[in-house]
């Protein structure tokens, strides 16, 4: 294993030995912010996949993350003793009685189409096997379709975005069945096997720090494999991918895929810890915002993407909250990412790798020259 390769594989055992010390240097306030920002680091991996390793300018993963959300979010309602609706023989969330018409009877409630729709989510496992295959059922419908076209560049970036604008434009309209602008609220928490996961709790820190290292360990395995490999050569020449014979459309769905399976289970995530789902996942500025994250960390690293995420969103809430600049804290974020993108290209993760081929270089040079001596003193002897 040569030391360039040592180096990386230190650097994640070093990070992921760092996320299970944040405990013991946090209270619970920080603990369940902290978590959101665990989130935001593999929202920071699956864009790194998909936009460094594919090549493929997602705006829309905050469509997935949204439907994450969403899924697990409407059985954590239902699990609410508060939050169902007083009066009716089966459990329907209690926004469905105000936004019913006047004097409507809950029965007629009861009965809707969307109440139906709601039925399965009575099952807390029903909705977590969602939040992950429904993103990845989307992702692998979008991709297949879009990728055989070979339909590529800024066109994939605009129709991932008009996508997710309309699927929030119908979560906000479908105001009886979703709630509309105000979301999903006052949710259950989340419980597996008679444990209940706090969101200001340890346990919901270490849920999210051991998702966030196993979905890095996932993606970095992932990345190592021959699939990868093709996958890159596919982004930079597809052509040439074709006239070899590699199904280019497979490869770059597959990870598309596994990318919207990952930002899915991200917003389920968040759910647990925030205790909230909203339309505001699907904002563009959201999604837009993942784009910058990973830009800064750098795309084409899967660390260096998920760290970018996480300093950014702790600088971001550490300018709001500083007096002197809570107005111009926009400002700031955004002259960090124009700075990173003038002098720094291939962000953070770009310098660390240079750094470590230079120091790998420097102590092959330097055993080169060690043999070299050693060859030279055995021949004179």
């Amino acid at each position: 294993m040569g030391l360039e390769r040592k180096i990386q594989l230190g650097a994640y055992a070093l990070f992921i030995v760092a996320l299970f010390l944040v405990p013991e240097f946090s209270d619970e306030f920080w603990l369940n912010r902290a978590s959101k920002y665990l989130v935001y680091g593999m929202l920071g991996v699956s864009i790194a996949l998909t936009w460094g390793y594919a090549g493929v300018l997602s705006l829309g993963q905050g469509l997935f993350f949204g439907i994450g959300a969403y899924m697990l979010a409407m059985s954590l309602k239902l699990a609410s003793p508060t939050s169902l609706a007083q009066g009716s023989d089966r459990p329907i969330p209690d926004f469905m009685l105000w936004n019913a018409e006047p004097d409507a009877p809950v029965e007629l409630c009861c009965i809707t189409p969307g109440s139906y729709l709601w039925l399965p989510f009575e099952s807390v496992s029903f909705g977590m096997l969602m939040g992950v295959l429904l993103p990845a059922v989307v992702a692998g419908i979008l991709g297949t379709i879009v990728f055989k076209k070979r339909i590529s560049g800024v066109f994939i970036s605009i129709i991932t975005l008009a996508l997710v604008l309309l699927v929030r434009l119908v979560v906000i309209d479908l105001q009886p069945l979703t709630n509309g602008f105000n979301g999903l609220t006052d949710l259950a928490f989340l419980t597996i096997a008679g444990f209940e996961f706090d969101p200001y709790s340890r346990s919901t820190y270490y849920l999210c720090a051991a998702s966030l290292a196993l979905v890095l360990i996932a993606a970095r395995l992932l990345a190592d494999t021959r699939a990868s490999l093709i996958l890159q050569a596919i982004r930079d020449d597809q052509q040439r991918a074709r006239h070899l014979g590699f199904n280019v459309p497979m490869y770059q769905t597959f990870f598309f895929v596994v990318s919207a399976a990952i930002a899915g289970y991200a917003g389920m995530l968040f759910v647990v810890a925030s205790e909230f789902a909203s339309p505001t996942f699907m904002d563009l500025s959201f999604s837009v915002a993942m784009v910058v994250w990973a830009a800064v960390g750098g795309r084409s690293s899967l660390l260096g993407a998920c760290i970018g995420a996480i300093a950014i969103n702790w600088i971001e809430a550490e300018v709001s909250e500083t007096a002197a600049l809570v107005e111009a804290w926009k400002a700031i974020i955004g002259l960090i990412f124009v700075l990173v993108v003038l002098f720094l290209p291939r962000g953070l993760g770009g310098v660390a790798h240079d750094l470590a081929a230079r120091l790998a270089r420097r102590q092959s040079r330097k055993a080169a020259a060690a043999g070299t001596a050693g060859a030279e003193v055995k021949r004179h002897a």
